[in-house]
């Protein structure tokens, strides 16, 4: 049996790396995707300075301010309590974002976990966990997701303070999408490792004496690392929509902690009066997604080896 050499040298890896990107710049909706999201995400920060600025506080009411008009140090005007509303769109994007990225990471590491077990070891350990996979495959994602986001933190020993604070409402989402949404990678995972696992390299490992978590982290992980790569990104997308959804039912952020989903739930009995308040955070929503999801696009463009151009 013949050993594959890896050629790993810094420079090999340099001119790897250049042709990925080269290779993304020539995907024009990836590459506008890239500052779509780059500007939503400056868009988000500018919240601090634009607080210290007009010392605006996106929590605080006057409702003698109800609806105003756009005017210098409220450029989009105020809503239905008074409040700045382009300040709460970036406070919000903050929110939405980091739930996208934070639940993302989570499932992404319980997906790959799952997936590098389940196809490096086989035989029941893989039953067993494809099985667990399908099983929440099978479960209506959307409902599931709002009967868990419905549950009383009170009665699970939390107090009734912190069950109804922000911080509550921020990690209990994170927690809830990050425990539903992580099938799709583990799948995506275990069939790259099965493929990874036969190779030359791999049993060479084994047969000199290293160890599974040593041939998983050197030899399977670096060679899987593109699908999870774009797999992730695309999954951003999907979680952001899903807080949106479920702040949109009231099972998410707790207001007054704005996220777009809340400010469009907030707004929606206000359309007739007051269109504009549902229109920006809607609207975000949609551009993030959909930047997200041709990102995602790029991604698998560069990455691909089959890809010539």
């Amino acid at each position: 049996m013949s050993a594959v050499v890896v050629d790993d040298r810094p420079d090999v890896a340099a001119g790897i790396w250049q042709i990925r990107f080269d290779r993304f710049r020539q995907h024009r909706t990836g590459m506008a995707s890239l500052f779509v999201l780059i500007s939503l995400i400056l868009f988000s920060l500018a919240a601090f300075p634009l607080e210290y600025v007009f010392g605006l506080d996106p929590t605080a009411t006057d409702l003698f301010a109800r609806f105003e008009a756009p005017s210098w140090g409220h450029f989009l005007g105020k809503d239905e309590a008074g409040r700045d509303v382009l300040i709460r769109l970036m406070i919000g994007g903050q929110v939405s974002l980091l739930i996208g990225i934070l639940a993302t990471l989570i499932g992404g590491f319980i997906g790959v976990l799952v997936g590098v077990c389940a196809g490096y070891y086989g035989g029941k350990l893989d039953d067993f966990l494809m099985r667990c996979t399908d099983s929440m495959i099978a479960l209506p994602l959307l409902p599931l997701l709002v009967v868990l986001g419905a549950v009383d933190l009170t009665k699970l020993g939390f107090s009734e303070e912190f069950a109804n604070s922000g911080a509550a409402g921020f990690i209990r989402i994170v927690i809830i999408i990050s425990i539903v949404d992580w099938t799709s990678i583990a799948r995506l995972v275990r069939a790259a490792t099965l493929q990874i696992r036969g190779r030359d390299y791999v049993s060479a490992a084994s047969a000199a004496g290293a160890g599974a978590p040593y041939i998983i982290a050197t030899h399977i992980l670096p060679n899987i690392a593109t699908p999870i790569i774009v797999s992730c990104t695309l999954t951003v997308g999907r979680v952001i929509l899903f807080e949106s959804v479920l702040s949109f039912l009231g099972f998410g952020v707790v207001p007054p902690t704005p996220s777009w989903g809340n400010m469009l739930n907030n707004a929606q009995e206000l359309v007739s009066s007051a269109p504009a308040l549902a229109i920006y955070p809607g609207l975000l929503i949609f551009v993030t997604v959909i930047a997200v999801n041709f990102l995602g696009d790029g991604l698998q463009h560069a990455f691909d080896p089959k890809s010539t151009s």
